[in-house]
């Protein structure tokens, strides 16, 4: 088994979010997905094995250290790069466990990057008690959030609580109990918690606590983005059809990610970046 690890949302060739890709002509077990991805390590690996031969299209799984999730962003960029360089530039078709969605790769020179459609996406307002909880869990005020933009649970494939914060300086100081948030996140089907300040409109700086999967933080968060981006629409905030993430900064793990809005409401996002190749 061929194991590739790839960065997925760099920053040229530094930073992004470590994902592991195997492609075969097979799934294997999911008892040995689950064992490969806790030896790899990393917040997810995704497994993709072709549906039908000479298609572009794939069945792909992910799994974190600790459990299955049913889609990840950044694992899904990682493997758009990795069949790009396997079978050329393309858009691949992919069936997950509970959705269909498409990854288009391509290489330009010596850079590989891949683009995601999204699963449909839909918010609604957080409950107050799971919000009051996830102030305690990382000991926010309700002054400190930013009132533009109200706690919501958003779906993008998986379901995020968003809490946008006023201050950049109160994002870079965040903190919480990993067991606790695990607790949390688990208790109430959230694949993370996206912490978020508006630098600008278009422009956020993003923290995303996946404790559900084991992970203190990602540095890259393709789902929650997807998930933020359809939130924003919801709100009528103005994006201007696209925002720009930078995540992983607070990790030395510099991230970027895009997101690109349609006007249609519940609608599919398009989340895309680089991918760079790691070393093993």
């Amino acid at each position: 088994m061929e194991i590739l690890r790839i960065a997925a949302f760099a920053d040229g060739n530094e930073g992004g979010n470590p994902a592991g890709v195997v492609i075969g002509d097979a799934l294997p077990s999911p008892e040995v997905m689950q064992r490969v991805a806790a030896e790899v390590g990393f917040s997810e690996t995704a497994f993709a094995a072709p549906l039908d031969a000479g298609t572009n299209s794939w069945r792909v799984r992910y799994f974190a250290p600790e459990s299955e999730v049913p889609f990840c962003g950044h694992a899904t960029i990682a493997l758009g790069a990795a069949l790009a360089a396997k079978q050329g530039d393309g858009i691949f078709a992919l069936t997950l466990n509970h959705a269909a969605i498409t990854v288009e790769g391509w290489r330009q020179d010596s850079i590989y990057g891949a683009a995601l459609q999204s699963p449909p996406t839909r918010s609604a307002p957080a409950d107050p008690a799971l919000l009051a909880a996830a102030l305690r869990l990382f000991d926010l005020k309700a002054d400190d959030l930013d009132p533009r933009m109200p706690p919501a649970v958003a779906y993008g494939g998986v379901y995020h609580l968003v809490l946008a914060l006023r201050s950049r300086e109160r994002l870079a100081v965040l903190r919480y109990d990993l067991e606790a948030g695990k607790k949390l996140m688990r208790g109430d089907d959230l694949t993370t918690i996206s912490l978020v300040q508006a630098e600008t409109e278009q422009l956020f700086h993003s923290r995303n606590p996946f404790a559900s999967g084991g992970v203190y933080e990602d540095p890259a968060t393709g789902a929650a983005a997807a998930a933020l981006a359809g939130y924003l629409r919801d709100i009528g905030w103005p994006h201007g059809g696209v925002i720009d993430i930078v995540q992983g900064e607070d990790m030395e793990m510099r991230s970027k990610l895009r997101a690109e809005i349609s006007a249609e409401k519940g609608s599919s996002i398009r989340v895309s970046g680089v991918a760079r190749w790691m070393e093993d």
